[in-house]
């Protein structure tokens, strides 16, 4: 299945959700203030041609293709990555796979948000 059938199947689940007014029910987190915003005027939106979904589902696929790469790393960095992916009880390749989470803003740093959350408390 590519994904621009995936994302037809979800368009689909997510609009019979949205007529039978579980809409928000379903999502599994919060919106922010922008989704928010598209969910409560919705209805005011046109559907996309066939060519520009034709568009966008190309690029959703160029954008989700794989490469290989060569990668040069330290022993001493390679044995450190093995180790903790062992204590994680996951393929180091795997673990390097949080490069993914970096470049897309979603690596989080632990300790600092719990310090921003003792920050917090104690104010």
């Amino acid at each position: 299945m590519t994904s621009s059938q995936t994302l037809s199947l979800r368009q689909h689940s997510q609009a019979e959700n949205f007529t039978k007014g579980t809409w928000g029910k379903t999502m599994n987190s919060k919106l922010d203030k922008y989704e928010k915003e598209i969910e409560n005027h919705v209805s005011q939106y046109k559907p996309a041609s066939a060519k520009k979904k034709s568009q966008v589902e190309a690029l959703i696929d160029k954008a989700n293709e794989k490469k290989s790469i060569s990668l040069r790393l330290k022993i001493n960095d390679l044995e450190q990555l093995k180790r903790k992916a062992d204590i994680e009880g996951l393929p180091y390749q795997t673990l390097l796979s949080i490069v993914h989470k970096f470049v897309t803003d979603q690596l989080v740093d632990k300790r600092s948000i719990l310090k921003s959350m003792k920050i917090l408390k104690a104010s």
